[in-house]
This record gives C-alpha cells, structure tokens and sequence, in this order.
C-alpha cells in the first residue's frame, strides 16, 4: 500500500479511534465524581445547586451528559476551567504553547543525546565509552525525574545561580509580539537576541531533566541495533570493497539501526509530554501540565477532559507519523499489510 493510501486510511479511522477514547474518558472522570464540585461555593443553597445541575445537565443519566458534552465540543465549547476561572478554549492555546515548547526541546535533547551516545557505544562495543555511556543509560533510566529536576534545581539555580526557573523573564518577555506563543520562535521573529537567549535559558534546566530518562532509553535501543547491524553480512562488505570504517557506519549501519530506534523516539515523545506534569511544577512553568495537576486536585474535570483528549489524539498522530518514518528508512515495510 502506498504511504498516502495508508495515511488517507488512517486519517479516516482517526474520528472513530477519538470517540471511543473521549467515551471511555467520560465515564472515567464521572467515576471520580460529580464535577459539579468545582463549580460550587460554602454560601450557595440548596436550590442554587440543583439550578447548576439542571443548568449543565448534570442530573441527567449518564449517556445524555456525554452527547451534551460531545455536542459542546463540537460547537468548540470545552467547557470552563474552575482552575483557571476561564472558558478552556481560551486558556488551552496558551498553557499548550508553552508545553510543546519544553516537551520539543526535551525531544531535541534525547534525540541528539541518544543517538549520539548509541552510536558512540555500538561502535565501540565492550571498550571504555561503551561501558561510560551504558552506566549513563542505565542511570537515567532508572532515575525518578522528579528526584533529578530537584537535584538540577539545587545545583544550577540555588548554589550556582546559573540558570533561572519559570518561563521566562516578565520585562523580556513583554517586549515582544507573540504570534505563535512559543517563545523561542517568537523571539526569533521579532529578532531579539536577548530574548531568544532569555527563552533558552530558561528551557534548559526542564529539558534536560525531562529528556534524560529518554536520552538513556534511546540510547540503549540505538547501541544495540547497531551492534546488530554491525555483524551483518552487508556490512562485510563494504568493508571489502575498501569503505572507510566511518563511511561504513554512517552511510550503512546507522540507517538500518534508526528502524527500531524511530519506534522508540515516537513512544518517548508521549513520555515527554507526560513528563512535562512534574517538570513544570518543580521548574514552576506555566504549562499544561501545572495546570492539569491543579485540576487533578481540584476536581476540574473539564480540563482534565479537554488535556487527555488532546494528548490521545496527539499520540494517534505521532503513532502515523512513526510509521511512514518506518517505512522510509525501510522499503521492505508494506504499511497496512
């Protein structure tokens, strides 16, 4: 099947796929309880709270209040967010923004790392810097990130005061249009220096805590299929028709050890997304995460609704891109087979 057949396939079952993730959701959210809590004040009445139920539809079964929800979605009404004392479509673009913009550069970090520091092992299998670069995998795959983002956060900006917390500078970051709302980006456009700096600065300590543990596990997975590819026959090959040992490793082992390795980045991505929960409240970033842990405690169900709706969809289309990644670097993959 050719790869725009196959994504026009997907495509198609992408609706299908949301729904029944948004209807298991539901149900799962109204199993925590009523999410009229949120909504509701010491002082109000009895009467003022069977209004607000009728108002919502909460004193409906339980089918009725999912199509009134999915009808709301539909018309773009997530619902409002108690948390943030706003409708969710007009907080959700900004918290978004600044979520996506730690989880790529998370994804930057473990993606250069990994398969750098995999490719420097494969190639030196059971030498000093395979054994260096094993002890670092297993050592960021085995740390809890919030214990890790702690240590960063005491090391670099209490003791040090090399990095800063937060997202940014409020003067810097006022100084500017934010077209996108990520601010590397923005800061690019305007052409300030001193703001892109700001932004980057601000990115490094939550990224490389975030990106760490995927760094290893990309790592791992990079040094082993390329220790596997190394031993196969067309590398010989090569190697006999006279390649250098670093054309051999780049231009023919590499690519054919990226395949599994590509599943793996894609899955770390959702890993990083989720990772992002932690990081921003030990880096106190005012993301999407933050503002989900809040909801979480508060019972805000809309947001909650409204954050694992998108990070579903999301991963479908991350999934469909790994794919066609996939099959690129492997033509003997028949997508939809």
């Amino acid at each position: 099947m050719q790869i725009k057949d196959y994504v026009l396939r997907r495509l198609m079952i992408l609706p299908i796929l949301v729904i029944g993730t948004s209807i298991i959701v539901f149900t799962l959210t109204r199993v925590g309880g009523s999410p009229i809590g949120i909504y509701l004040s010491h002082e109000m009445s009895p009467a003022e709270v069977v209004e607000i139920e009728e108002r919502f539809h909460l004193d409906e079964p339980l089918p009725v209040q999912y199509v009134y929800w999915a009808r709301g979605v539909l018309a773009g009404d997530l619902g409002w967010s108690g948390v943030a004392a706003a409708p969710v479509t007009q907080v959700f673009p900004q918290k978004l923004a600044a979520s996506m913009e730690l989880a790529i550069a998370s994804a930057i970090v473990a993606v250069t790392l990994g398969i750098g520091l995999g490719t420097f092992a494969g190639a030196r299998r059971n030498r000093l810097p395979d054994h260096v670069t094993r002890v670092v995998s297993i050592s960021g795959a085995s740390m809890p990130l919030f214990w890790f983002a702690i240590l960063l956060l005491i090391v670099f900006w209490v003791y040090l005061g090399w990095f800063p917390i937060g997202r940014s500078d409020p003067d810097i970051f006022g100084r500017i249009q934010h077209p996108t709302g990520l601010y590397t980006v923005d800061a690019i456009i305007a052409g300030d220096f001193g703001a892109l700096r700001d932004a980057v600065w601000h990115l490094v300590l939550p990224a490389i805590s975030i990106g760490y543990g995927a760094t290893a596990i990309i790592a791992r997975m990079m040094r082993s299929s390329l220790i596997e590819e190394l031993q196969e026959d067309y590398v010989d090959a090569a190697r006999a028709k006279g390649l250098p040992e670093r054309l051999v490793l780049r231009r023919h082992a590499r690519r054919n050890a990226l395949i599994p390795t590509v599943t793996v980045i894609g899955l770390s991505f959702g890993f990083l997304l989720q990772g992002t929960v932690v990081a921003e409240i030990i880096f106190r970033w005012p993301g999407l995460g933050r503002w989900m842990a809040d909801a979480v405690l508060r019972g805000d169900q809309a947001t909650i609704m409204a954050y694992v709706m998108f990070t579903s969809i999301l991963f479908l289309f991350v999934n469909l891109i790994v794919d066609v990644v996939y099959a690129y670097l492997d033509r003997r993959v028949v997508l939809g087979a």
